[in-house]
């Protein structure tokens, strides 16, 4: 491709996406395909020469289109929003272009220095502790996702708790982590890939009403598992649970960890980019005195394109000690000098790309009071939607929703049937979720398009659906 079919595609791409999140509207909410319908209408076989980019433009229409379901539509509630917007876009699309890969310093110095530089940013916009910045003994590093960032807190808690010889010796004796039944199922899948174990990944009560996670059981637990000759290595306090967005008593839990020397990894993968509002800091009681390491997820409602999750340590040590590994081609002058940050020590793979740049470009156009205004936004939103379902006999609702999730039910029909008549329509998606034997519905809001229009729409939908 020359450098003028480049721009000529390019400025086609770049109106296509400014054409489809203005339009993004008329298309139903949820791919209205069948398993195997979209790969039965492309060729079985690559082509054996090259085809002109229209070809591809034009599959993309009439063979892709139809089986996306339109994460960025205002009526999409399913799952914790997946924002994109203008300048994210376009921050991703630099970053391809430069096509760096910033394993370490030497490789491209703006790469690590920038993102020193926004994760200390996000840091100052969330108010989290001075400790977590990469001018301390701390400091923060974009991941792929908060399933990454838990699997690095994973292998840095065992190595401390280990004394380093997790790293050199293997598991020679039986260390434990502790979650509970609300926590992400990525801390359990990082516990088996550490090599704990699932039988190892102990799950801690929850309080029946509010779904928080109970420090006496927690206590109890590491005790018991202490007496049996075990070493307790990590607990996961959650900041907005994806079933219902309970929030853990990370203080009572830090507390606990802090008498046993344990790892405390705090997952705020949703809820944590809420604390750029002020009045929202309440989630962070107790972090800056105990938290080991914090991951939230600015792809997730912070107008920052999939993929992009912070995960900020207290201490880097134990993680880089445990990550570690300097090949020879990877030996440099900047990196023996030990004045430099090698990402590459900070997470599992060796190669990263520039994600910096988006997360950069987002907080550079929108500033701290547009991302404040966009947060506050889904807050109101999703008052106004637990405010209908209050008010309607037909329906109950979970009293918890502090941020952009609502969870309800309705009572004269089956949850599960009215999901599925409104997910069908294509006029807007839903998921649920279950507490004890109750199926609940979660209604999430957070799409930068949303507005109380849509939502009172979904809402009439959704009673029109338990009445038919």
């Amino acid at each position: 491709m020359t450098p003028e079919e480049f721009r000529r595609y390019g400025r086609q791409v770049v109106d296509r996406i400014a054409d489809y999140l203005t339009g993004v509207e008329q298309y139903p909410v949820r791919a209205q395909v069948r398993p195997g319908d979209v790969r039965t209408r492309l060729p079985a076989s690559p082509p054996e020469r090259g085809e002109p980019y229209e070809h591809l433009l034009a599959d993309l229409d009439t063979v892709l289109m139809p089986g996306i379901t339109h994460w960025q539509h205002p009526s999409f509630f399913a799952y914790f929003p997946s924002n994109a917007s203008g300048p994210s876009i376009l921050g991703d699309l630099l970053s391809a272009g430069l096509g760096v890969q910033g394993m370490v310093w030497a490789t491209s110095p703006a790469a690590t220095e920038l993102e020193t530089l926004v994760v200390d940013w996000l840091a100052e916009l969330l108010g989290l502790p001075e400790r977590f910045r990469t001018d301390s003994a701390g400091g923060g590093v974009i991941q792929d996702s908060a399933s990454s960032g838990a699997l690095a807190a994973v292998v840095a808690a065992l190595h401390r708790a280990s004394g380093g010889k997790a790293g050199t010796e293997g598991l020679t004796r039986r260390y434990t982590m502790y979650v509970s039944s609300q926590t992400h199922s990525s801390l359990e899948k990082a516990g088996r890939i550490a090599g704990l174990g699932a039988d190892n990944v102990r799950s801690v009560a929850v309080h029946p009403e509010t779904l928080e996670m109970d420090p006496a059981h927690l206590r109890a637990l590491i005790e018991e598992d202490v007496a049996a000759g075990a070493t307790p290595a990590l607990v996961c306090a959650t900041i907005g649970t994806t079933s219902t967005t309970a929030v853990d008593p990370v203080r009572a839990i830090g507390e606990i960890c802090r008498e046993h020397g344990i790892w405390l990894h705090v997952d705020a993968a949703y809820a944590g980019v809420s604390a750029v509002c002020p009045e929202m800091r309440w989630i962070n009681d107790g972090v800056a005195e105990y938290a080991d390491s914090y991951a939230t997820n600015p792809h997730k409602w912070l107008l920052t394109n999939f993929d992009c999750g912070v995960l900020w340590v207290a201490d880097r040590r134990p993680l880089v000690d445990a990550l570690s590994i300097l090949p020879e081609f990877l030996r440099n002058s900047a990196t023996e000098s030990g004045e430099v940050i090698d990402y590459r020590d900070w997470q599992v793979p060796l190669g990263r790309r520039f994600r910096a740049l988006k997360l950069w470009s987002v907080i550079r156009w929108y500033g701290a009071e547009g991302l404040r205004e966009h947060i506050r936004t889904g807050i109101e939103l999703a008052q106004r939607f637990a405010a209908l379902v209050d008010a309607d006999p037909g329906f109950e609702l979970r009293p918890h929703h502090p941020f952009g999730l609502v969870c309800f039910r309705p009572l004269r029909t089956d949850a599960l049937e009215l999901m599925e008549h409104v997910n069908a329509s294509g006029q807007l998606y839903l998921s649920h979720t279950k507490i004890g034997d109750d199926v609940w519905l979660r209604m999430a809001i957070g799409a930068p398009t949303t507005t109380a229009e849509h939502v009172d729409a979904a809402w009439e939908a959704l009673r029109a659906a338990q009445s038919r």
